[in-house]
């Protein structure tokens, strides 16, 4: 059975280049488009993992994990945070809030997919 992985981003091309590249290494993806969509999506379903972005309208990224640690589907769920951002303290905050790791815009298909073989054991 393929593991399935919710991609958060309100970039419409980032959500397509996350989903195409994980899918053509056989994960099954789920897109949301902004930070309440990830949160709504994520308490509903269980997923092997969350990426999402920072900067997003209605709900941020650490928001969200924030938000979604507090909920039981969102216990011991891998999520990596990828951001245009790089700033150590918001790092800092995404760790404090839950995120297990940070990854840079632009992104290459080989990081995204070592990254989240990492994540996933």
């Amino acid at each position: 059975m393929s593991k399935t992985i919710l991609t958060v981003d309100d970039s419409p091309s980032v959500r397509r280049m996350i989903a195409m590249t994980l899918q053509d290494a056989g994960y099954s993806v789920i897109e949301a488009v902004d930070g309440e969509d990830g949160l709504s999506k994520a308490t509903s379903a269980r997923f092997d993992a969350i990426i999402t972005d920072q900067n997003m309208p209605n709900l941020d990224g650490i928001g969200m994990i924030r938000a979604l640690r507090q909920h039981p589907n969102g216990q011991g769920i891998p999520i990596v945070v990828l951001s245009t951002d790089s700033e150590d303290s918001l790092k800092q905050q995404a760790r404090e809030a839950g995120a297990l790791g940070w990854m840079v815009k632009p992104f290459t298909q080989d990081k995204l997919l070592a990254v989240v073989k990492k994540v996933l054991g």
